[in-house]
């Protein structure tokens, strides 16, 4: 299986369990750990982590693009990433499923972005099913948050600290608490 091959396959939300897609998500997970591990092993400047974040994306960042680490992924290949974009320490990305960072955006410390959710039934619990995060431009994330798969984050909006986010955000909003609900409109 080739990475566009996976990429293909992973937007038509079908379940990851056949032993080839399988032994293709454990090498690239071994790919994203050792660049994390580089990342996080001692201090960059912020240009030596964009050379980094560019080889575990496998595609340029931005120069305006800048992070604090630590920062982990498992797979790496499916985070894009748009001018502008902050992401504070410790912040966890399961991108198999896709993330997409708008310009702009504010990723707070400990963030989780989870895009792979497991089966409800017992006897396919090992079964994962893909599906995309989008955060919109502008769009800022609390610390200690986590948006789930599937979720899409409108322009303008903010994710309040420690809120878990299991539907869509309307554009300038600001949503809180587990599961994260509407609290009031982004005022301008």
């Amino acid at each position: 299986m080739t990475l566009n091959e996976f990429l293909a396959y992973v937007k038509t939300r079908q379940p990851l369990g056949n032993p080839e897609t399988q032994f293709f998500m454990n090498e690239m997970s071994d790919e994203a750990r050792r660049i994390t591990c580089e990342i996080n092993g001692s201090y960059h400047s912020q240009d030596e982590l964009r050379e980094l974040f560019s080889r575990l994306f496998g595609r340029p960042v931005e120069p305006t693009f800048r992070v604090f680490p630590p920062f982990y992924t498992d797979f790496g290949k499916n985070i894009t990433v748009g001018k502008n974009v902050f992401i504070n320490a410790c912040c966890h990305f399961q991108d198999h499923g896709g993330i997409t960072i708008g310009d702009g955006c504010l990723i707070g410390h400990n963030v989780v972005f989870a895009t792979l959710n497991h089966d409800m039934n017992p006897q396919k619990r090992a079964m994962m099913n893909p599906a995309p995060i989008v955060l919109g431009k502008n769009v800022w994330i609390g610390s200690n948050s986590t948006i789930l798969q599937g979720v899409t984050v409108g322009d303008g909006a903010v994710v309040a600290a420690g809120a878990v986010v299991t539907k869509d955000v309307a554009p300038n909003t600001v949503v809180g608490g587990v599961p994260a609900k509407y609290i009031r409109d982004v005022e301008a």
